[in-house]
């Protein structure tokens, strides 16, 4: 685990300006540091570095960046494969020199050039030299565990892991792209391949880059929509039979990430994904597991006595701490330093505060990640299935309300929230995506000139009827890696460590597009598999009750100790001056919130979520912008 970057360039950039950029990233390598530049053909230079934590082999054989022996090969990387002792096996002509999973990466590359990446089962972000045919490859994991951006200007090109070494690039230039705000304001976070600036992108997941003598082209060697359908083509028809072999599948994946050479642990909420993965690595271990959670005080949202349970039950070594509003409040001022582009998602807080009381004691975690995404966990998925079966009425109401004599009386807009949401969903491109119209029209109407669609109008790319299963794979193309993944990365690595998640193993992936939808969801029952499988290792009444998530109380600091910075963010000269946002919009939209709190006046619209993703936006502008 660690932050890699770098460049290739006709513009010299120095072993010193790479170094700074390096060590932007200090907080997720602190362990060691290296950077190289070589020189490429047609006036090119290539520079590789990387901030290391250290996790296997630590001694200085597991430097970076890598070679070759003979010195064909440079690469640097970010992550972990879990199957490096496999491909060793595989790779057997090949005189390693190290105990650790980068080496892997240059052996197979030599063997079976770029193809390599198919046979990685893991988490990472790799850059890689090939001397001999000058090129430059770029990888990301399939799922998008690891992150990757990419600067791409005038033939040159610059990676990171994050964003803070492209800023500290010599000549970038922080170029706002203001048409995906709106989108942001919405979601709470920027999808790949967007970012917050023109000309810098993320590396879609299950991505390759190839840069050429000034030539760049992408491909995808894992899609979502592809694997799914080529694996449900070939459906696993027994429940018992998936059962079994999903559960054969989840140990095989734990245990592969509890191969270390330091610390390892596990977050525990006592919710079903967290408590399993924590059940089944407790099985494989002859010490207690040492387990994470955090409480609040507020009862509605403290699960922490409902972890603790789990872990006396499967005999974990457990840690729990008590967090007050105040510790949380504490972090917000250092989100822009660790999310070093707009990322609003507030559970972004406990994450933080959770991850730095796992550091005290360990350098790897566990988590459940995944787990609500492939099987159907979220409750916004029996929304969607409700809407589907309203669908029919939805569209003759619609029609209706539009018939001619009847339109212009807005018939529509006096009935029921709920009525109008349905019979309003006319899109094909964004069935699963329904919402109030009112927040939709308020994050376009916030941000000047144009944006692109707020939302992700792609789901007949998905060819598949069942709205449940096409949320699932836009939210596994979206949601997970945009959202979950991202923060999770950013708040482990704030404090140097590494979180795996063995739902999100490629085997286990795949095997999950295999399994029938009931398997998932039936009888109203999400992750009905990963449920019963639970239950295999932890008594059920241990676990059946709502989820209930993180809770960060938003409006309570907009609206108090956060206003006066927040009305200050929405000053009308200011925002004049900044020329992103319609000032006298929000401005007027602010003294609504002001005065009526989240909801405001109109039904359905949740204003504090969208207030917060503004603050925090104007938050970050003021930590890199001026």
């Amino acid at each position: 685990m660690c932050g890699i970057c770098g460049f290739v360039s006709k513009n010299r950039i120095t072993i010193e300006q790479l170094k700074n950029m390096n060590d932007t990233m200090y907080h997720r390598g602190p362990d060691d540091a290296g950077e190289e530049i070589y020189e490429a053909s047609e006036g090119y230079t290539v520079g590789l570095a990387q901030r290391r934590l250290s996790i296997l082999d630590l001694s200085p054989l597991g430097h970076q960046p890598m070679h070759s022996k003979d010195k064909r090969i440079s690469v640097v990387f970010n992550g972990e494969i879990y199957n490096f002792l496999e491909l060793k096996e595989e790779l057997g002509d090949y005189e390693f020199t190290s105990t650790c999973d980068t080496e892997v990466i240059i052996a197979a590359y030599l063997k079976w050039g770029i193809d390599c990446i198919n046979k990685f089962n893991g988490m990472f972000a790799i850059a890689l030299f090939d001397r001999e045919t000058q090129d430059v490859y770029l990888v990301r994991d399939r799922i998008g565990k690891k992150p990757l951006y990419y600067w791409l200007e005038e033939g040159n090109l610059a990676f990171a892991s994050v964003m803070k070494p492209l800023m500290a690039c010599p000549e970038f230039e922080k170029n706002i792209r203001t048409e995906v705000i709106s989108r942001y304001l919405y979601h709470q976070y920027i999808n790949a391949p967007d970012t917050i600036f023109e000309n810098v992108y993320k590396l879609e997941p299950g991505s390759v880059l190839q840069f050429h003598a000034g030539v760049v082209k992408t491909w995808k060697y894992w899609d979502v929509k592809e694997v799914y359908h080529t694996q449900k083509a070939n459906p696993v028809k027994d429940y018992n039979q998936a059962k079994e072999e999903l559960k054969a599948l989840l140990n095989r994946s734990v245990a592969l990430r509890m191969i270390s050479d330091v610390p390892l642990g596990a977050f525990l909420s006592g919710g079903y994904d967290s408590s399993l993965m924590t059940a089944i690595a407790q099985s494989q271990s002859e010490q207690p597991v040492k387990t994470y959670s955090i409480g609040f005080n507020e009862e509605k949202y403290n699960e922490a006595k409902f972890a603790k349970e789990v872990a006396n039950y499967l005999g974990t070594n457990h840690t729990e701490v008590y967090i007050s509003e105040k510790e949380m409040f504490d972090l917000v001022d250092s989100i822009p330093a660790y999310y070093d582009e707009p990322f609003a998602d507030s559970s972004q807080i406990p994450s933080m505060l959770v991850a730095e009381l796992a550091k005290k004691d360990v350098t790897v975690v566990l988590s459940g990640d995944g787990g609500d995404e492939f099987f159907c966990g979220y409750n916004a998925y029996d929304k969607v299935g409700q809407a589907q079966k309203l669908e029919f009425l939805g569209g003759l109401t619609y029609g209706a309300c539009n018939l001619p004599g009847i339109r212009n009386a807005k018939i529509l807009e006096k009935m029921p929230f709920k009525v109008r949401i349905i019979a309003g969903n006319r899109d094909k491109e964004t069935k699963t995506q329904f919402g109030a119209s009112n927040y939709l029209t308020t994050a376009y109407s916030m941000v000047q000139g144009d944006a692109i669609p707020v939302l992700y109008p792609i789901e007949s790319g998905y060819a598949e009827k069942n709205w449940q299963e096409r949320r699932m794979l836009l939210d596994m193309d979206t949601y997970l890696p945009g959202d979950i993944l991202c923060k999770v990365d950013r708040a482990t690595m704030k404090y140097s460590l590494e979180a795996r998640c063995p739902i999100l193993d490629k085997d286990v992936m795949e095997y999950s597009y295999r399994l029938p939808h009931s398997f998932k969801y039936g009888n109203n029952i999400k992750k009905r598999i990963l449920k019963d499988i639970a239950y295999d290792y932890i008594p059920r009444e241990l676990l059946d009750r709502p989820k209930v998530g993180f809770g960060v109380p938003l409006d309570k600091w907009l609206r108090g100790p956060l206003k006066e910075k927040l009305l200050a963010m929405a000053d009308r000269d200011f925002l004049i001056k900044q020329d992103i946002f319609d000032a006298d919009y929000v401005c007027k939209m602010m003294q609504t919130y002001m005065e009526h709190g989240d909801g405001g006046p109109a039904t359905g619209a949740n204003y504090s979520k969208l207030m917060w993703s503004y603050y925090v936006f104007q938050q970050w502008y003021a930590a890199y912008m001026k």
